[in-house]
């Protein structure tokens, strides 16, 4: 067997390249069906992945303790069934069986800031949530700097007619309201969606659209676009395929923040006024972040 040297400057162009190539995005939360458009028998199926990752609709992250919850065309709740979690995603069947639309959620609040303990100001644990923050504040803690933060992803399927039952806001974080069916979407033709937060149009939030499946690709495609006034944004589809479409709104979990005009913000314990700028601990600001997965069809 011979065995050939390749040269050096193959080496280095190798290292050129890889140089070139800019970071990976952060990790993205998402769901996939497997289908979005349903006859409407009665008896058909739909099966959903979920996962975390960072080239979407491949999984490549741990899977998430996600619980989803789907509403049925009238409006009501109805079950995800066949619920199972492996190392990398999580997979759930729906049951279609309404004519109209469906919509997919998965909703998740944690609660992130700071408290006073012994003269020095520690951040709450990550992972804590509304149901949790009594418990992980130690006796003895004063100060309580506590936001809600709110996470939604969400996706849709229509079994015969599109409905819109299942759009109704709740009030609560950020969310979606069509203005164009999310399961009429076609490429080259504009569609246009509402986003409220907390029951009110979220305006001046930058809405990122982003292909998937690009992994045989040259790359991505991401569209950026703001909010108008009434929280609108129009996207005009350059192509057919999954697109996730997510915007998020609020601050940081806390830390590391410049101090809250009119609010005072404790120094990180251990710091010293030899050592320069001190990391402050700030009043933490609510969060909240929208994803969805929609299919652009072919026009």
């Amino acid at each position: 067997m011979k065995f050939f040297r390749k040269p050096a400057t193959t080496f280095f162009a190798l290292c050129a390249m890889l140089a070139s190539v800019p970071a990976q995005a952060a990790p993205r939360s998402w769901m996939l069906p497997s289908e979005t458009m349903f006859t409407g028998s009665g008896d058909e199926w739909l099966t959903v992945d979920a996962a975390l990752s960072t080239d979407l609709y491949y999984y490549d992250h741990a899977a998430q303790n996600w619980d989803p919850v789907a509403l049925a065309p009238d409006g009501s709740a109805v079950a995800v069934e066949n619920r199972a979690k492996g190392r990398l995603r999580q997979v759930f069947d729906l049951h279609i069986t309404q004519r109209g639309t469906y919509k997919l959620s998965i909703v998740t609040e944690s609660v992130s800031g700071s408290f006073l303990l012994d003269g020095e100001r520690k951040m709450l644990p990550r992972g804590t949530t509304p149901t949790t923050l009594a418990q992980a504040v130690p006796a003895g803690a004063t100060e309580v700097w506590s936001a809600v933060n709110i996470s939604r992803i969400e996706t849709f399927a229509t079994a015969g007619e599109p409905t819109t039952a299942v759009f109704k806001p709740t009030g609560k974080g950020l969310e979606m309201v069509p203005v164009t069916h999310p399961t009429e979407l076609l490429a080259g033709k504009a569609a246009t969606f509402q986003f409220l937060l907390d029951g009110k149009p979220a305006a001046d939030l930058t809405v990122s659209a982003v292909n998937g499946g690009v992994r045989y690709r040259d790359g991505i495609q991401q569209l950026s676009l703001k909010t108008d006034a009434q929280g609108k944004v129009t996207i005009t589809w350059p192509e057919a395929g999954m697109w996730w479409v997510s915007v998020s709104s609020g601050g940081s979990r806390g830390g590391g923040n410049p101090a809250v005009p009119g609010e005072a913000a404790a120094p990180q314990a251990g710091a010293s006024s030899t050592e320069g700028p001190r990391r402050v601990i700030a009043p933490p600001q609510p969060r909240a972040s929208y994803a969805m997965t929609v299919e652009v069809l072919p026009s």
